[in-house]
């Protein structure tokens, strides 16, 4: 038996991809979310062909979905002064996220790089959310997911 072909996923701005993947995608959070009934209602209320839909959909998918009951990695940048990084848990907690591992290195020029492994299994919201969260922390300077398991 041959070997089969390794699919490869590429994590892209939404504000690059053509207008046909980002309209799959919007008719693709329109069904799951009952908005639309069936895909004719769907792509027409987008503006997009059933053709196109259909020949992106099964290559389109929104971050959070990827990222769903797995462990991330997310490496930030902060500010350093006292009680930043007890925020950044309590944000995390907030959220269910299941916290692992926390990495954290000395300051340097006023400011620490932390890692934190996290579960999302629990997590209430997606990916999308957290990053949003962290980022929203006053003294947080950086916010990246660095891996995936």
């Amino acid at each position: 038996m041959g070997q089969e072909k390794l699919k490869k996923f590429y994590m892209v701005n939404k504000d690059i991809l053509p207008e046909a993947i980002l309209k799959t995608a919007i008719v693709k959070e329109l069904l799951e979310r009952g908005e639309a009934l069936t895909v004719n209602e769907a792509v027409e209320r987008v503006g997009i062909s059933r053709s196109a839909f259909y020949k992106y959909r099964d290559g389109v998918f929104p971050f959070y979905k990827a990222n769903r009951e797995k462990i991330i990695t997310v490496s930030l940048i902060l500010e350093h002064r006292p009680g930043i990084l007890s925020v950044v848990l309590n944000a995390v907690a907030q959220l269910k996220g299941n916290i692992l591992t926390i990495n954290q290195g000395i300051p340097l020029q006023n400011v620490a790089n932390v890692s934190i492994s996290i579960d999302t299994l629990e997590m209430e919201g997606d990916i999308e959310d957290l990053v949003g969260a962290l980022q929203r922390i006053d003294g947080t300077k950086k916010v990246e997911i660095i891996g995936q398991s």
